[in-house]
């Protein structure tokens, strides 16, 4: 495979799986310290994951190298699985 190809390939798999992950974890940390009902919580985070999701999609695919993009990404999901953790 050449290089070219192999680049889009780890950041189409840096999108696909860092963007999930990232998405599901930066509302959840974002809403637990709110205080908001349940349901009000889980449907701002629900809408909020389409935003973050794109965003980390654009970051995989704009950053200098698919290295930086899944550090990126990993970084974030770690950070904010963290929060979540300390905040439930």
């Amino acid at each position: 495979m050449a290089p070219a190809r192999r680049d889009v390939v780890w950041r189409a798999l840096a999108a696909v799986v860092g963007g999930y992950a990232v998405a599901n974890l930066v509302p959840v940390a974002l809403t637990a310290g709110w205080g908001w009902d349940r349901v009000d919580a889980a449907l701002a985070a629900m809408q909020f994951s389409f935003v973050v999701y794109a965003a980390a999609v654009m970051w995989a695919f704009g950053a200098r190298s698919a290295r930086a993009a899944w550090i990126g990404l990993c970084g974030v999901a770690l950070v904010t699985g963290a929060v979540v953790g300390w905040v439930t």
